[in-house]
């Protein structure tokens, strides 16, 4: 007999992963191991003919949010995330940049040139694009390991149709190692196959369809490894860490944070901004997030973002005082962004005036 996650209280207090039904939020089933949650998620590619480098060479990773702006004004610019360059074809004009596209991609039809930036610098432009086809791959599957499932599953795998075995959209939702919420990770769960499983006895091993679900890179497992055993004890625990990496920090910070409940301090309650390691967007965020609600904390992870911590639930209620220090390092490095189009913008400054219009009196030091 295969035990249910309600038959076995101590398989779910051990398991990390839960397979959640997003629709009745029933519990597909529970287990230790997640084998395919790390990998390389697909990435469009761009070959951009007549390549004019504005600065540095463009090769390896050119950063977590690189904008592509057509020449024609009329036409709104379109996102590359975590974009990487092998840099120019040998004997030829051309640089190839990949990433996952945002949702929209370039506009329809247009092939005509564009120029490409950072979010901080031009890096350059190019007199026409095609976006290539990657070649047909198989996707690795998603193998939840030592899973117990609950009695929706136990009864689909039973029957063993093609519609029973279409679990529609679900949520692999992720605790640490304490037992808190983490994060989750959405999928259209489809069973391929299950087996026993070596793990335990009336456990499976299920495999889901990879096609269907879009991995955690590979550069990020180090971070989650490092959250997997808990929240930083002391603030900083990032600083050591390039931008790209950052980025996957910050995630996991904001995840963690939309799943807790957070207690807000009274009104005129004085913090603390160590600005010693703010080169970076990224860094930014963590800084204030922990400035508010110390290691690990979360406090906005873009602009809109902060503005609605001001105003909503997160451990502060205005008025405060903030004491910035070394904010030197964040205005050196922050002061010379670019909009999704390309137009100076100082980050900054913005940031400064969100803070004040939610009635966070900052002090630089």
């Amino acid at each position: 007999m295969i035990s249910t996650v309600d038959e076995d209280k101590n398989d779910r207090g051990r398991a990390r992963y839960t397979l959640t039904g997003t629709e009745h939020g029933h519990a597909w089933g529970v287990c230790a191991e997640a084998k395919g949650l790390f990998g390389e998620p697909r990435r469009g590619t761009y070959e951009l003919f007549g390549w004019v480098d504005e600065g540095a060479e463009v090769r390896g990773w050119a950063g977590s949010r690189v904008w592509l702006v057509p020449e024609d004004e009329a036409l709104g610019p379109w996102l590359l995330e975590d974009a990487e360059s092998v840099g120019q074809l040998l004997a030829t004009d051309s640089l190839v940049l990949t990433g996952p596209d945002d949702y929209e991609g370039p506009p329809d039809g247009h092939r005509g040139p564009v120029r490409v930036h950072d979010g901080h610098r031009w890096l350059g432009s190019c007199r026409e694009f095609a976006r290539v086809l990657p070649p047909e791959q198989v996707a690795p599957p998603l193998v939840l390991r030592g899973l117990a499932p609950g009695d929706r599953l136990r009864a689909a795998l039973t029957k063993g149709t093609r519609r029973a075995l279409d679990l529609e959209e679900a949520a692999l939702e992720i605790q640490d190692d304490r037992g808190e919420p983490l994060t989750e990770r959405l999928l259209w769960a489809q069973v391929s196959t299950w087996r026993p499983s070596p793990y335990g006895t009336n456990l499976i091993d299920l495999e889901l369809h990879g096609e269907l679900f879009t991995p955690v890179p590979e550069y990020a497992r180090p971070i989650w490894e490092r959250w997997f055993a808990g929240p930083p004890d002391t603030p900083g625990a990032w600083a050591g860490l390039d931008t790209r990496r950052r980025g996957a920090w910050l995630d996991l910070v904001r995840e963690r944070a939309c799943r807790r409940t957070h207690h807000d301090r009274p009104a005129d309650h004085t913090y603390e901004l160590d600005g010693r390691h703010i080169t970076d967007e990224p860094g930014l965020y963590l800084a204030l997030g922990e400035a508010v609600n110390g290691p690990g904390g979360y406090f906005g992870g873009c602009l809109a973002a902060l503005d609605d911590c001001l105003r909503g639930t997160f451990g502060y209620t205005a008025p405060a005082t903030m004491l910035w220090r070394d904010a030197a390092t964040a205005r050196e490095h922050l002061s010379r962004t670019r909009t999704p189009a390309g137009r100076p913008y100082n980050l900054f400054a913005g940031l400064l005036d969100v803070l004040a219009e939610g009635g966070m009196h900052v002090t630089l030091a």
